[in-house]
């Protein structure tokens, strides 16, 4: 019972920061000051606190290239399973059907279940996860469905086709020209995620050798401590119920994308990965997490429609507590 407290509560904070919306403490907007303060401060803190108080050996960079595959795959075959779908279905369940909430929701759950060393594979997982999650997701599903950054699919008119209207250029310097366009369009997704920054740097330490001093991880330590509490707070803010039969349908599909691929990764991480008992199952219950909390910001400025990717991140993060719970205890016998 102890070790579902934890869990539980972060639950509990998603319904408080509800709560306090539905009741106007809380205005419609607000989740955006959160939003930020997470995504640039926040959860980059805690990545840097991860790493350093943690031990990082190097070959756990394979479980980093598991992370990326387990939030890789499931938005590509979306794409090809969906080619037939209006374009606003097709980009909702691409960016909330794969990615997964580890440094929000995982951190504190493994913990709960394990203790601190449990967060070591998990932060390596996140590692592959977060290319995905902070920017290749979203870069991917609007270069694939033909998206222009910057305006939701109402502003570029987008109707009942797959994809957005998409003239191929024909001569030489056009094409060029559109490959430069997409190649800094990539960078610039990738770039301006700062987790991923903040990411990328760590691996980099990491392979060096260079350790992280430890007047570092006391500055980060508040960060880090915050992390738990502003996410799921954020998502309780922009979560609201479905309006309808069509968003009830849109959270279902994501779910029975999530459900099974989740589960395969997490059968793969515990059967394949070439590490001990523990490691492997720090990285299975990682592949049954939630949906990340980068997927409602993207949902938001691709959609706009945060109000659906908050519901489906908390229905998510009862259904992965739920799994977790279970394959804890089949785990242990």
């Amino acid at each position: 019972m102890h070790t579902l407290i934890q869990p539980v509560t972060l639950l509990l904070i998603i319904m408080v920061g509800y709560a306090f919306k539905r009741f106007g403490l809380f205005g419609p907007r607000d989740y955006r000051v959160l939003q930020t303060a997470e995504f640039d401060l926040i959860l980059p803190g805690a990545i840097i606190y991860s790493f350093a108080t943690q031990p990082h050996d190097i070959r756990l960079l394979w479980i980093s290239l598991f992370g990326f595959a387990a939030a890789a795959v499931p938005p590509m075959l979306i794409f090809l399973f969906t080619r037939h779908r209006p374009v606003s279905q097709r980009a909702f369940i691409m960016l909330n059907g794969a990615g997964f909430n580890v440094g929000c929701f995982c951190f504190p759950v493994l913990q709960a279940f394990y203790g601190s060393a449990a967060l070591v594979p998990a932060a390596m997982f996140d590692v592959g996860n977060c290319i995905m999650v902070a920017a290749g997701t979203n870069v991917l599903t609007q270069t694939l469905l033909h998206i222009a950054p910057g305006m939701t699919l109402a502003e570029q008119h987008a109707g009942d086709a797959p994809t957005l209207p998409y003239r191929r250029p024909s001569d030489r310097d056009a094409k060029r020209l559109a490959r430069r366009t997409l190649g800094r369009r990539i960078v610039r997704g990738f770039v301006s995620s700062v987790s991923f920054d903040v990411y990328m740097v760590m691996i980099v330490l990491m392979i060096a050798g260079v350790r992280i001093p430890s007047g570092i991880a006391d500055i980060a330590q508040p960060f880090a401590n915050a992390n738990s509490l502003c996410a799921m707070l954020m998502v309780g803010m922009l979560m609201d119920v479905p309006a309808g039969r069509a968003d009830v349908r849109a959270v279902a599909e994501v779910l029975l994308w999530r459900l099974p691929c989740g589960i395969a990764f997490a059968a793969a991480a515990w059967f394949l990965l070439p590490f001990g008992v523990e490691v492997r199952q720090a990285v299975a219950l990682c592949c049954l997490a939630p949906i990340a909390v980068f997927s409602t910001m993207f949902t938001d400025k691709v959609l706009g429609n945060a109000r659906l990717a908050g519901f489906s991140l908390a229905l998510t993060a009862v259904v992965s507590l739920t799994l977790m719970t279970v394959a804890r205890m089949a785990l242990l016998g």
